[in-house]
């Protein structure tokens, strides 16, 4: 059975590492090459303690004459570094990105957004916004798969069925996200220098935070009518985790029990995507360490209006899980190698 090689850029950050664990477990993939920018030439086993007895290259720096040894490239980096790395893909590479450097379809969106320019326009035509339940087999014609960001995963796959099929009123879509601070990267660690991360909630971002645009973007492509999305994520003192709640309010005095069907047929082929029985009160202990969504419907104090919760593991669902099943998806692999 032929391998496909794979390099990783970025693999000593949080979700670097999460997706290594998962792709040493895939018997399609050999492990090539390991790139890091100013931990070049360390052990991964000090950023990783159970990767100490694993057979794994030596920690790198980034070179563009890798890619003529490796089919994917895996990039887990800051945004702007996947850009440049693109520029150099050979007709046999995949690019799976998981930063948010080809998230937005137009690159003057991007630069407002990301307030820096983008460095491969030409090659937007070449990527997808990849969030496998919804992209599924599109992906197998695009070089470049772009995964979503990890609060936009959580809330697009509740939202995107109802928006589709015309079941809630658009002009006032309330999120609050509360995340791990995994979710902000090792840097988050000098952020809280003379701080008390581990004690303490913090609302940042608020009206101005990227992940606006893609969830703007994604949820325009169901509907001609004007959305407006409020969305305010947190860091939370948990190490990994998101959770979701979404204010909204139903059309044509629909039902709990319409919509909760409505879902559960959306995604009846998707097994990583649960819907829950009414009023189900959910944790992020419900999907930490898996790469699955849990999705609840609860009942408000007002008519017509509800409350969805929506879990996932930022590092896994919301990262490196799902570039996997991208990958998966890409080559034809089974739905689930290297998942579960």
């Amino acid at each position: 059975m032929r391998k496909l090689n794979v390099l990783i850029a970025g693999s000593t950050g949080y979700i670097g590492l999460e997706l290594l664990k998962i792709l040493i477990r895939h018997e399609n993939l050999n492990i090539k090459y390991l790139c890091a920018n100013s931990s070049a030439g360390k052990k991964l086993s000090k950023f990783e303690n159970s990767f100490k007895n694993k057979k794994l290259p030596k920690l790198i720096k980034f070179n563009k004459k890798l890619l003529k040894d490796v089919d994917v490239i895996f990039t887990a980096l800051p945004v702007g570094e996947a850009q440049k790395i693109s520029k150099y893909l050979l007709k046999r590479n995949t690019l799976i990105d998981l930063a948010g450097d080809f998230r937005i379809s137009n690159s003057k969106k991007f630069t407002e957004w990301y307030k820096k320019k983008h460095k491969a326009k030409n090659l937007i035509k070449n990527s997808i916004y990849a969030l496998p339940e919804i992209t599924k087999n599109k992906v197998k014609n695009f070089q470049i798969l772009s995964c979503p960001g990890c609060y936009p995963t959580s809330v697009l796959l509740p939202l995107i069925p109802l928006v589709k099929n015309d079941m809630i009123f658009l002009d006032n879509i309330v999120i609050d996200s509360k995340s791990g601070y995994s979710g902000a990267g090792r840097s988050v660690h000098k952020s809280y220098k003379n701080k008390n991360l581990y004690s303490s909630i913090k609302a940042y971002g608020i009206s101005t935070h990227k992940h606006n645009a893609e969830i703007d973007e994604q949820l325009n492509k169901y509907t001609k009518k004007k959305i407006k999305v409020f969305f305010t994520p947190h860091i939370s003192p948990m190490y990994r985790g998101i959770i979701s709640t979404i204010y909204l309010k139903l059309k044509n005095n629909l039902s709990s029990k319409k919509v909760i069907n409505k879902l559960k047929k959306f995604y009846k082929t998707e097994k990583f995507v649960k819907i829950e029985k009414f009023n189900k009160l959910l944790s992020t202990n419900d999907v930490v360490n898996t790469n699955y969504c849990k999705i609840s419907l609860c009942k408000s104090r007002y008519k017509n209006h509800y409350i969805i919760l929506s879990v996932i593991d930022n590092l896994i669902k919301g990262g490196s899980g799902q570039a996997v099943q991208n990958l998966n998806l890409k080559y034809n692999f089974p739905k689930y190698k290297g998942l579960i």
